[in-house]
């Protein structure tokens, strides 16, 4: 979308001010369809920091996505929406299997519903 659609601009928003990783969502950004949860960028930073952080060869790639040097947001509207035990969904798979961690813009959004879509892993 060429101007990011305000209703799911406002979702996110509520996503960050409640501070809830519970609202199911499904977009389609680039082809790519993407169902899973959104998170609040503090709490999607701090999982990828760890998942990292665990690793012995991606370890040092952590502190970036610590809230430690990270400059203070303005109350603005958010420009990304942040997956967790999300799927990429293709075909009738659903990958990864365990669910992965997205960033997508908001304004690369091109469709989207609320719910995640079932998937097979079979």
């Amino acid at each position: 979308m060429s101007k990011p659609d305000e209703l799911l601009v406002s979702l996110a928003a509520k996503v960050e001010s409640e501070h809830t990783s519970q609202m199911s969502l499904t977009v389609v950004a680039q082809g790519a369809v993407i169902t899973g949860r959104l998170a609040p960028e503090t709490l999607w930073r701090q999982r990828v920091a760890e998942v990292l952080g665990d690793s012995e060869h991606l370890g040092t790639f952590a502190p970036v996505f610590e809230g430690a040097g990270q400059p203070a947001r303005a109350a603005t509207a958010p420009s990304y929406l942040h997956f967790h035990v999300a799927r990429i969904l293709q075909g009738a798979l659903g990958i990864p299997e365990t669910g992965g961690m997205y960033r997508i813009a908001i304004e690369d959004v091109n469709a989207w519903t609320v719910g995640d879509f079932s998937y097979s892993d079979h």
